[in-house]
């Protein structure tokens, strides 16, 4: 939503002013903003608005205080990479951490304890490595069987639809060309191989995947 009102923001003032020069300076200012957004909030006060409103903060795991800026922009650079496939692993990781606070060492937490409800804690979890689960190598080696499986999965699912008439070669080679129908499609596929993914993940980490289970 703030993007959208920004962008709406710069293009209506652009049309109305009329002006090369200065449409250039707010093209300039719109991309800078857009791009410093999350960092400058984030390092300076733990938070962007999505988080505040929601009471949330960003925690640096060594200091316990705000990340440094250059540590909020990798998070959004790894997330703006990975996008929703930077949440897959939540449900597996000790501290419910998604891939972009694990590599910068950051967690999300309530931001104002006194405001929290109960349901909206999620506690840390203890950490499964006990004996009767595989190593840490061998579970990560299943859970990327199961995710190359899934990929081929999602393939074989693609060709099935091109094969059905569902879907037109252009629109596979190029989600631009796609017709309305074709869109829900692919993005109910997509969405269906993200889950699949999260639970892979999750299951396999905690020992119930064959090939990574837990020892009876």
């Amino acid at each position: 939503m703030i993007v959208m009102a920004i962008l709406f923001g710069a293009l209506m003032l652009a049309s109305t002013v009329r002006n090369d020069n200065l449409t250039r300076v707010l093209g300039v200012m719109v991309i800078a903003t857009l791009f410093l957004y999350e960092p400058v909030l984030v390092s300076f006060t733990g938070s962007t608005l999505g988080h505040y409103f929601t009471n949330l903060r960003v925690v640096d795991e060594r200091t316990g205080g705000n990340v440094s800026f250059l540590k909020a922009c990798a998070r959004v650079a790894i997330k703006g990479v990975l996008g929703l496939y930077s949440f897959v692993i939540l449900a597996a990781t000790r501290r419910n951490q998604a891939v972009h606070d694990i590599l910068t060492k950051s967690t999300v937490q309530i931001r104002d304890p006194a405001k929290a409800w109960p349901g909206q804690y999620i506690e840390e979890r203890n950490d499964p490595s006990d004996a009767s689960l595989p190593s840490r190598w061998r579970r990560v080696a299943v859970i990327c069987v199961y995710l190359v499986s899934m990929l081929g999965f999602y393939l074989t699912l693609i060709v099935s639809l091109n094969s059905a008439g569902m879907m037109s070669s252009a629109c596979i080679g190029d989600v631009g060309r796609c017709s309305a129908g074709e869109r829900v499609l692919d993005t109910g596929a997509a969405v269906l191989v993200l889950l699949m993914a999260a639970l892979i993940v999750a299951r396999g980490w905690k020992g119930k995947l064959f090939g990574a289970r837990r020892a009876r």
